[in-house]
């Protein structure tokens, strides 16, 4: 049981090394595919498309496989995710979460 329970801790440890994040990778992908609509640092300048600088990793992350799962359907966004790979997704999510999200201040 125990070497069971070690075995599924290494594994675990070399699938989190294989999808560690590279910000600079990430950085270039969003230059090349994502910066059109959304900003090179994330913060689009239209209100048509999300701002996603700032934005939390996992959600990030989780919109575009849902996005090539087909959970989520915004046609646009379907074509831009079919071709990121795992690490891609990784890269991406990470570099939009650590960019500096626009704030904008409400009056309450």
């Amino acid at each position: 049981m125990k070497l069971i329970a070690i075995v599924a801790a290494v594994l675990s440890l070399i699938a989190g090394q294989a999808f560690a994040a590279d910000i600079d990778a990430g950085k270039a992908k969003v230059t090349e595919v994502c910066s059109a609509c959304h900003g090179v640092d994330g913060n689009s300048t239209s209100p048509d498309f999300p701002r996603l600088a700032g934005q939390n990793e996992d959600y990030i992350r989780n919109a575009l496989r849902s996005y090539q799962n087909g959970a989520r359907k915004n046609p646009i966004m379907v074509s831009m995710a079919e071709g990121l790979s795992k690490q891609d997704i990784e890269n991406v999510a990470a570099y939009f979460a650590g960019q500096k999200g626009l704030f904008v201040k409400r009056d309450n």
